[in-house]
């Protein structure tokens, strides 16, 4: 029987990417699953954070990406171990909080009952903006940066969604209805222009009244 040691640990996750459990059994002359998990403990590696952890891999801070992330295949790993610890971090870090949308896209994994356990956890907090809840530090300090660095980058794809809406026709039917109701606020010309087809949203008229300035017109007392 061969010697056992930590190094036939070692040796097996320099070999490949990633490995199982008997793997490692293996590489220690068959080892029963205490024994196993008693050499690994002087072992750095990682486990998956999906697939049930069934995966290990070598702990090496080079092969992480700049989110602390790591994949082979399907096969995910964070820095952080866990999903749960691995979305507070990703959510303290961000520069604008992050959505459960995003939190996914970044994880490969669905996020919403880690989310919603952090929230009650008071480990992140969230709000609602554009419609999305976002997921932010608990910190006052630091959620109000990213809060207004997220209301920014909203406000700027509303302005760019508004923009390519902006068509010769939708300004003239704003301006026309306005002619007709020269008092009214961009929530009112909304309502005057329901049942036009194609129908007009709240952002093409908000982005007709910025263009022309529209909502001082009754402040200054003319048209």
């Amino acid at each position: 029987m061969s010697v056992r040691s930590s190094e036939a640990i070692t040796d097996l996750l320099a070999s490949t990417d990633v490995v199982q459990f008997k793997d490692i059994q293996t590489a220690l002359d068959h080892a029963s699953r205490a024994t196993a998990f008693r050499y690994l403990k002087h072992v750095p590696y990682q486990r998956s954070y999906n697939h049930n952890g069934r995966y290990y891999t070598r702990q090496d801070s080079a092969r992480y990406d700049h989110h602390g992330l790591f994949s082979c295949g399907d096969i995910h790993f964070s820095r952080d171990g866990s999903v749960s610890e691995t979305l507070k971090r990703l959510v303290r870090e961000s520069v604008s909080g992050l959505t459960a949308r995003e939190l996914q896209a970044l994880l490969q994994v669905r996020v919403q009952v880690f989310l919603l356990d952090a929230v009650r956890h008071n480990a992140v907090t969230r709000e609602k903006i554009g419609g999305l809840y976002v997921y932010v530090h608990t910190d006052n300090a630091v959620r109000e940066r990213q809060l207004q660095q997220r209301r920014e980058q909203v406000a700027a794809r509303e302005s760019a969604l508004a923009k390519d809406l902006l068509t010769d026709a939708v300004i003239i039917d704003v301006l026309l209805t306005l002619l007709h109701h020269p008092e009214a606020k961009a929530a009112d010309m909304v309502r005057y222009l329901q049942g036009h087809s194609p129908p007009i949203s709240m952002l093409q008229v908000n982005a007709v009244y910025a263009r022309y300035d529209l909502a001082s017109i009754g402040k200054k007392g003319g048209g």
